[in-house]
C-alpha cells in the first residue's frame, strides 16, 4: 500500500494507550502495588530519549480512587513531545506535530519493551484488558457562517441531516452551537470496536471541527502478549489510516498534502 505523506496533516494528537487490570487488596478496592516501584524503574529505561520527569496534580490522589488516571510525564524536554504518561494501570504514548508512522510505530514498541520488561513478573502479574489507538484531527470551522451539516457532507462524506420542519416557525437557527456525533462499529482485524467522533471544539483559540478515528479492544479481545500488541498496533493503524484517507478524499486531501 502506497502511503501519502500529508505536509499540511490536520493531527492535533495521536495515542497510544494500554492498560492492566488492578489487583484486588480488600472488598471493592483495587490497586496496583507495583504501581509505586514502576514510575522510578521507567525513568531509568526511558531517561536517555525522555529525561524530563513530570508530575502531574494527580499524583496526589489517593491510590483507591486514581485507577486508569495518568499521573507522571516522562518528555523529550519541558512542553516536549513526544511523551510517554503513567499511572495505575495505564501507559500512554503521545505525539503531536512531529508524527510520523514509523517513528510511532517504533516508540510504541519501545512503551512496551519497557513496562514488559519493569513490571515485576510481567507474564503473571501484567494482565493486559485495553488497547486502544486514537487520532484526534482539526479543522478551522466558523460556525457562525457556515452550515456544519453541508461541510460534513460535501467535504467529508458524512451525511447527517435534521428534519427541516424543526426549525419553521420555532425561532431556532439552524446553524448550532455545538454538537457531538459519535459512531462505534464492530471490528474484526483487530478485533474489538472502530470508533468514529465529529465534535465542536478549539484548537488555538480557533473555531475547530474535531475529528476522532479510534480503534479499541477491550478483555478478551485485547491481546496479552508483547508481539501479538505490535501486530495489533499494526492492524489498528491500517484500519484508522484507511479510514482517514477515506473521509478526505477529495479536496481536502489537496488542501492537506
Amino acid at each position: 500500500m502506497t502511503r501519502i505523506i500529508l505536509k499540511n496533516k490536520p493531527l492535533v494528537e495521536a495515542i497510544f494507550e494500554l492498560r492492566w487490570e488492578p489487583q484486588k487488596q480488600q472488598a471493592d478496592i483495587y490497586i496496583d502495588p507495583n504501581y509505586k516501584l514502576l514510575i522510578g524503574k521507567i525513568h531509568d529505561k526511558v531517561s536517555s530519549e525522555y529525561p524530563f520527569l513530570e508530575q502531574l496534580p494527580t499524583a496526589t490522589m489517593p491510590d483507591q480512587i486514581a485507577g486508569y488516571i495518568v499521573q507522571y510525564r516522562f518528555r523529550k524536554g519541558q512542553d516536549k513531545w513526544p511523551l510517554i504518561q503513567i499511572g495505575p494501570g495505564i501507559i500512554t504514548l503521545n505525539e503531536t506535530d512531529g508524527y510520523e508512522w514509523d517513528d510511532f510505530r517504533s516508540r510504541s514498541s519501545h512503551v512496551l519493551d519497557t513496562i514488559f520488561g519493569v513490571y515485576p513478573d510481567a507474564e503473571n502479574n501484567l494482565k493486559i484488558n485495553t488497547l486502544i489507538l486514537r487520532y484526534i484531527d482539526s479543522i478551522d470551522f466558523d460556525y457562525g457562517k457556515n452550515d456544519i451539516f453541508s461541510f460534513l457532507k460535501e467535504k467529508m462524506k458524512m451525511d447527517v441531516e435534521l428534519y427541516e420542519r424543526l426549525f419553521e416557525n420555532s425561532g431556532v437557527t439552524k446553524l448550532p452551537l455545538g454538537f457531538d456525533l459519535r459512531f462505534s462499529f464492530p471490528s474484526t482485524k483487530p478485533k474489538g470496536a472502530m470508533h468514529l467522533r465529529f465534535v465542536r471544539g478549539k484548537r488555538k483559540d480557533m473555531d475547530s471541527l474535531l475529528w476522532e478515528t479510534q480503534v479499541q479492544s477491550v478483555g478478551d479481545d485485547a491481546p496479552k502478549v508483547r508481539d501479538e500488541i505490535v501486530t495489533w498496533i499494526d492492524e489498528a493503524h491500517n484500519l484508522t489510516d484507511d479510514w482517514f484517507f477515506k473521509i478526505i478524499d477529495g479536496e481536502l486531501q489537496r488542501r492537506f498534502e
